[in-house]
């Protein structure tokens, strides 16, 4: 069954206790990964366990919900159908640029006021992603967005894990919360929100992470909250190298003490910082048709991430923002395979590297990567039997 690539062989003990020189010493070969030969599909892909480690709470929302949110609150929107706020807020368009793509927020986060619209919002983002077998979700937002009519970060955040906890007790969906700084506020927020993430770690909340718009606003700036993260054992992320060259994202690593890299687009400018990446097992959360609508790549068959997977690095593939990027894990793994022409022997080993990098605790995540592993087996064997009929 798909399994790993990377750091899951050991020296045994001879090699380090005496016996046996470690010169002497070969790594055994890695396992083949036991993938019939059968036709990658989107319903194959669809049926599938998978992760979506990068997604934003406030990008990912159902056009219906913003619209009648809206009109229960009282709020002029820039549209009033579904189909003229999908244009407004350029649903799978590509956008000028990253702030221009960031408009949409706008739009989102203007509807997401009170802790009635945030569980809506958390929990039909994880019955949606259930829908799909997504298996375990990161949902990450900035709390510090939503407090326009007054409410309490604790309310915020209470009001979002419970949309995510029902929506777990109806689908199983295992999810994590990770509560975003912004790189364009005062660093002195960031610091605020990273004592609100403390504060809710082993309650739902599994991290950290440093989002906005990268140019002008360096990661740096932002290590006091990172110092405070780091400090209480808390998993961190950041978005890096997407609109911005390889040097956010050496910030990210060298100021931050960043676990994982959000994008990271622009690592292979810098080989040197790519082989320290690849050297430290630090995935990368990919997110290809964002990345395309951003403009962070000018079309799809440049994006790197086939060139990351294929030269060693640990890659996942995530939505982004579900809405606004108009797409789904499936999706994005469609496209990989279509465009980035990933084998399906790649696309499981890439789903694998997506529960290995969950911000989860060693044993749970064990447990959750032995279940995705029996179920891939299952999943590929019935779509063999199929296939041959």
């Amino acid at each position: 069954m798909p399994s790993v690539q990377d750091e899951d062989f050991n020296l045994p003990p001879s090699v380090n206790g005496g016996g046996i020189s470690s010169t002497h010493w070969h790594p055994p070969p890695p396992p083949t990964l036991a993938v019939p030969k059968i036709g990658v599909t989107q319903a194959l892909l669809h049926a599938l366990p998978k992760t979506d480690l990068h997604c934003h709470l406030d990008g990912s929302m159902r056009l219906k919900t913003i619209l009648e949110l809206a009109e229960r609150q009282k709020v002029k929107l820039i549209a009033d159908s579904e189909d003229a706020l999908a244009k407004a807020i350029h649903k799978g368009e590509v956008c000028k640029d990253l702030e221009d793509y960031l408009v949409a927020f706008d739009v989102t986060c203007s509807v997401l006021q009170t802790e009635e619209a945030l569980f809506r919002a958390a929990y039909e983002l994880g019955v949606d992603a259930a829908a799909e077998n997504v298996r375990y979700i990161e949902v990450r937002y900035a709390p510090v967005l939503h407090q326009q009519r007054g409410l309490k970060l604790t309310a915020i955040v209470d009001a979002v894990l419970e949309g995510l906890r029902t929506a777990k007790r109806e689908t199983r969906i295992k999810y994590g919360v990770i509560l975003c700084g912004i790189r364009h506020m005062n660093p002195q927020s960031s610091v605020r929100l990273a004592e609100l993430c403390v504060a809710y770690k082993n309650r739902g909340v599994v991290g950290f992470d440093l989002a906005g718009a990268e140019a002008n606003f360096p990661a740096k700036e932002h290590r006091e909250a990172f110092q405070l993260i780091l400090k209480n054992n808390v998993n961190c992320t950041a978005h890096a190298g997407e609109a911005y060259g390889p040097e956010s994202i050496g910030q990210a690593l060298h100021y931050l003490g960043s676990h994982r890299i959000g994008h990271g687009v622009r690592l292979r400018e810098d080989g040197d910082l790519l082989n320290y990446v690849n050297d430290h097992r630090i995935p990368l959360e990919c997110c290809p048709s964002s990345n395309l609508q951003t403009r962070a790549v000018t079309e799809m068959k440049s994006h790197p991430l086939k060139f990351y997977f294929d030269y060693g690095l640990r890659v996942t593939i995530n939505t982004d923002n579900r809405l606004i990027t108009d797409t789904t894990v499936s999706n994005e793994y469609w496209i990989a395979h279509k465009e980035l022409d990933l084998s399906l022997e790649d696309i499981t080993t890439i789903i694998i590297s997506g529960f290995k990098s969950a911000f989860l605790p060693f044993r749970e995540k064990q447990d959750m990567l032995k279940a995705a592993n029996a179920e891939i087996d299952a999943t590929l064997k019935r779509f063999e039997a199929e296939q041959r009929k």
